[in-house]
């Protein structure tokens, strides 16, 4: 099956880089339909659909050698009910997706950064149901149903330059340490947005912490029982260069908080805690800006949670991302990232002290505390070429150090190899 779905990965890049028909120009694959895409558009209906597909080996280290394939497809649309109702401001957004495939850390490297973004879940789900409405000019914006909390939360686009889950979009310490949770995953909620000024926003809302709604019996059943808590957020982002006539290079800079009211687990020890809550630093700024679009703009995250409730007490990333490569390659990119996240030392002790335990009675040594690892790093270079505007074809190369950390095991680096494609239908 894995080399099926391999195959028609393939395929699919083969169709995508043969020549360029009348419409290569169009920003999707299936063009404007005859003209109905357009009427659609003209009506108040934008329909919206993407394929990826992420197929990786690991070549070297890890638990073993080994290549999988992972893939997403998602179909959404949304509604201008402006022009359909004269709702004015208002829409409606609908996506269904589905993952398919297996994963190359879990099933050869074993490890917690995921090598694949688009691996987890392998199944389809409903996604969105929400209802979006714009106020004070644009100013207000409010947005109420069922959809992910990090589509307003906590994201840095610049980091779907890599492949890496760590980077693409949000820190894993977010999701890991509490009910927040990221696309695909959906839960009920209601955000805010508020423009205090063009280059100023701030964040809120009140979202849903029910973990049952990330089963796959599910997928489709967005009233599920299992509601633990919920999660309330707050993010100050500041973006230089948004307000008009403004010339400073752009970025982006947020500081956010949270607390997750559902009780959980104690880490490394007995009980329960009341609540969980994090903090996160998230900047990308351009450095050079070239025309025709090329630049070069780097990035920084660091996210700092509690022991008594994390499973990532510390994150860290930092890369840069190169748009503009090569004579005549304004729209390729050139990507370089490297993560690591820290182990709460109160799992690592736990563990050390489970295994000697274990090891007395069999009369083993089995090294303690300090030969468990203190985190897992992840080094990243990625190359992307756009040979046509609903085309992305990526090169991906990822080092993992210490890639049995969250394991409570030492585990040999491992080196994985592969490519990303994306097409928007």
């Amino acid at each position: 099956m894995k080399h099926e779905h391999a195959c028609r990965a393939l395929l699919l890049a083969a169709v995508a880089l043969a020549p360029a028909a009348a419409q290569a120009d169009d920003a999707t694959l299936s063009g404007d339909w005859g003209g109905a895409r357009t009427r659609y558009l003209d009506a108040g209906v934008n329909f919206r659909g993407d394929y990826v597909s992420e197929t990786f080996a690991n070549v070297s280290g890890g638990r073993a050698r080994g290549s999988t394939y992972a893939q997403q497809l998602r179909l959404g649309a949304d509604l201008d009910m402006a022009r359909i109702a004269g709702w004015s401001g208002t829409t409606l957004h609908f996506t269904v997706n589905d993952r398919r495939g297996a994963g190359v850390s879990a099933d050869y490297i074993g490890n917690r950064l995921p090598v694949q973004e688009v691996y987890g879940g392998p199944y389809t789900r409903l996604s969105e149901a929400s209802i979006e409405q714009n106020l004070l000019a644009g100013r207000l914006n409010l947005r109420l149903g069922f959809f992910a909390m990090g589509n307003d939360l906590g994201g840095m686009i610049l980091g779907c330059q890599l492949v890496n889950a760590a980077f693409c979009a949000h820190p894993l310490s977010m999701s890991g340490n509490s009910g927040w949770y990221n696309y695909p995953n959906a839960r009920w909620g209601a955000a805010v947005r508020y423009r205090l000024r063009p280059d100023l926003l701030l964040r809120t809302g009140v979202y849903q912490d029910n973990p049952h709604l990330g089963d796959r019996d599910n997928a489709f059943r967005p009233f599920a029982a299992g509601t633990a808590g919920m999660m309330l957020p707050l993010e100050l982002e500041y973006a230089p260069g948004a307000a008009p006539q403004d010339a400073a290079l752009p970025g982006h800079y947020k500081l956010g908080v949270f607390y997750d009211t559902a009780r959980a687990k104690r880490q490394g020890e007995t009980g329960t805690v009341n609540g969980r809550y994090g903090v996160y630093l998230l900047a990308d700024q351009t450095i050079l800006r070239q025309e025709r679009g090329r630049g070069l703009a780097v990035f920084g995250q660091f996210t700092a949670n509690p022991k008594a409730s994390a499973q990532i007490t510390r994150w860290y990333a930092a890369g840069l991302v190169k748009t503009g490569t090569f004579a005549g390659r304004d729209a390729d990119t050139l990507a370089l990232g490297v993560v690591q996240a820290q182990v709460n030392p109160r799992l690592r002790d736990a563990a050390a002290a489970t295994a000697a335990s274990a090891a007395s009675a069999a009369d083993a040594d089995t090294g303690g505390y300090a030969a468990r690892p203190a985190g897992e790093t992840v080094v990243e270079l990625s190359y992307g070429v756009q040979p046509r505007r609903w085309l992305g074809v990526r090169a991906d190369v990822q080092y993992v150090v210490d890639p049995g950390a969250f394991g409570y095991r030492a585990t040999r680096n491992a080196l994985a190899l592969g490519t990303q494609l994306r097409i928007a239908f």
